[in-house]
């Protein structure tokens, strides 16, 4: 019965990501000559950061309120449900005042204005924090479940993780939508696997003491009355929250996708994911004859080798690490991106400074240290961290909903007539977050300090900053434009040449009116110089060299149509680092002319030009001979 429920179960989800593999543009796709993510794309990237909850938080809310977090993750996957529907009103919000991406942050300095954005920046960078302290500390943790290995080693695996990802960042080297899509379908196969093997080998007395989770709350509240029923509903939630944590990252990436809707698509993804993996795994693992006191830090890990077999414990423990380390980088990055805006806002040059891989390594050495700290102050508690992360988490749950509050009194719905959610059900779901909020802060000292500090340091700092420099006072400097290069290609007639050049590396040897040198560049360096008319200058797109390329080739392939256009590469040459990426890029440029077939494609090598002393002696060896 195992064995085929297991093989049927498989066959059916390698057909279905065989499928997905097939499906063209399933990640992103150029349009306008931009390169946008998909909704698909973007929910994957959350999905991902909320699947390494599933590791830890099911043990820390027993720890609070017993076989009661089977009920009340259930309830908080519900509540976040309702929360995503108010973050897509402020994806479209952003969107229709063109505030692309940043998230609390935008929305809060939007509504409020330079002060509660700070308090917004505090919040988001605790959770920052603290997803990266509990996701190593975790990762370590069950990776190590099945081995001999003692506290000293581990403090050594915790900070060694924490750093080996500060130096993959600093280097420039970050995974991308394919690697995480790759990573998911492991993780997808192994955890719907675990779910299939809770169910097959559930012991008799589970299915009681699920039950009994939802009907000890339903007895206590009705004999209780309503102020007890609020007081369990705010700690129980309160427990749970962390079990959705990263939820907020989607509006974070809204400037990576073509509109709202596609963040509503993703939050929907996520609730028919996530939304329901995390509730039926933490049911399963939490009403299963463990002991949970000796397994507080690996109960997932543990699990599934009770229900499956220790290679499949190590399986699972492995495949958490690898997500939870994930979860790392993702933090770095996006506090990174979050530090870069706030210091590009307020002229703080000093902190955003690059080194030659375009790496905001001065921000990623900071968060190392910081990360390092942490971990050291809490002697790598998971419980103590857990305690401290939902602290930040709902605070900037608070402050979204609460800017949205304010923007919906004085707004109303004239703006927002496509997308918009009932005030009164928004008042609701504040005072629910406010009163966990509230209550954490009064049992969890350690989280109330860190929040704490980190809002007084901000303000202190910002608040001057704010008055003397602000984004209205700030010149920004303007880039070509995709449609700039395709008016001018468009008045000549003939083939066309495009020569895609690095900075630096650029030698314009055909000033024909029908080529055009295209140059990418990190917003992050300055703007490459102009060389010729003919040479134009664009952001790097969606983080990817290969997805700028491809945006600018399908607006060429779309607005000159039948005519030549020969498409032209050149060999980095600069460092060993760089060579040794030319197979992975050239192995992207391959896809293109299955892509392209109209195109002609050609990869050369210009050496260098002769110099007089060298072609004098060349003329004298043929005058010789």
């Amino acid at each position: 019965m195992t064995f085929l429920a297991l093989f049927w179960l498989n066959v059916g989800l390698l057909a279905l990501f065989a499928v997905l593999v097939q499906r063209e543009g399933l990640l992103g796709f150029a349009k306008g000559g931009k390169w946008y993510l998909t909704w698909f794309a973007t929910g994957l990237i959350t999905l991902m950061d909320e699947l390494t909850s599933i590791f830890y938080v099911p043990a820390e809310a027993h720890r609070f309120i017993g076989t009661r977090a089977i009920f009340f993750i259930a309830i908080t996957s519900l509540l976040m449900r309702v929360l995503s529907t108010r973050m897509v009103e402020i994806a479209q919000i952003l969107e229709l005042h063109d505030l692309r991406g940043g998230g609390v942050y935008s929305f809060s300095y939007f509504v409020l204005g330079p002060v509660a954005s700070f308090v917004a920046v505090a919040s988001i960078m605790v959770d920052y924090i603290l997803t990266a302290c509990i996701s190593t500390v975790s990762a370590v943790y069950n990776g190590t479940a099945f081995l001999p290995m003692g506290p000293a080693a581990q403090y050594v695996l915790i900070f060694a993780a924490v750093w080996a990802v500060a130096g993959l960042n600093i280097l420039g080297i970050r995974e991308n939508a394919r690697v995480t899509f790759g990573i998911f379908i492991v993780a997808a196969i192994v955890l719907l696997n675990l779910i299939a093997l809770g169910v097959l080998h559930i012991d008799p007395q589970s299915p009681h003491v699920i039950y009994e989770s939802g009907a000890s709350v339903v007895r206590d509240v009705r004999h209780h009355g309503l102020p007890h029923a609020i007081a369990t509903l705010t700690t129980g939630v309160a427990f749970c929250v962390l079990a959705y944590s990263g939820i907020e990252s989607v509006i974070q990436t809204a400037g990576l996708v073509e509109s709202w809707r596609d963040i509503s698509k993703a939050y929907w993804f996520l609730a028919l994911t996530v939304g329901i993996v995390t509730p039926l795994i933490s049911a399963l693992a939490l009403s299963a004859p463990v002991d949970f006191a000796a397994h507080e830090e690996d109960l997932i890990t543990h699990w599934a080798a009770v229900v499956g077999n220790v290679p499949f414990g190590v399986l699972v423990g492995v495949l958490g690490s690898v997500i939870l380390i994930m979860a790392v980088n993702t933090a770095y990055v996006a506090s990174s991106e979050l530090l870069e805006r706030v210091a590009h806002r307020y002229n703080l040059n000093w902190l955003v400074a690059t080194n030659r891989r375009a790496s905001l390594y001065r921000i990623h050495i900071l968060n190392g240290l910081m990360y390092s700290g942490i971990i050291v102050l809490t002697k790598a508690s998971q419980a103590i961290l857990a305690d401290m992360y939902a602290i930040g988490l709902l605070a900037s749950f608070c402050i979204n909903i609460g800017c949205l509050l304010i923007y919906r009194y004085f707004q109303g719905t004239k703006e927002i007539r496509d997308y918009h959610t009932s005030r009164a059900g928004t008042l609701a779901l504040e005072t629910i977050l406010l009163a966990c909020f509230f209550y954490l802060a009064a049992h969890k000292p350690y989280g109330v300090a860190l929040w704490g500090g980190v809002v007084t340091v901000l303000l202190c700092l910002g608040i001057p900053l704010s008055r003397r420099y602000g984004p209205e006072v700030k010149e920004v400097r303007r880039s070509d434009y995709p449609m700039e290069m395709l008016l001018a290609l468009g008045e000549t007639d003939g083939p066309v040449d495009v020569y895609f050049r690095r900075p630096g590396e650029l030698d314009l040897e055909n000033r024909s009116p029908n080529a055009a040198f295209v140059t990418f560049f990190s917003p992050r360096q300055p703007i490459p110089e102009k060389l010729a008319p003919n040479h134009y200058r664009f952001p790097i797109q969606g983080g990817s060299v290969y997805r700028s390329i491809r945006a600018i080739l399908a607006l060429l392939a779309e607005e000159l149509e039948g005519r030549r256009v020969h498409v032209h590469f050149g060999w980095p040459t600069s460092s060993w680092l760089d060579r040794m990426a030319v197979g992975v890029f050239v192995a992207s440029l391959m896809r293109l002319p299955k892509a392209f077939p109209k195109f002609v494609f050609s990869m050369d090598y210009s050496g260098p030009a002769d110099r007089p002393a060298d072609a004098a002696a060349s003329g004298e060896r043929v005058a010789g001979s």
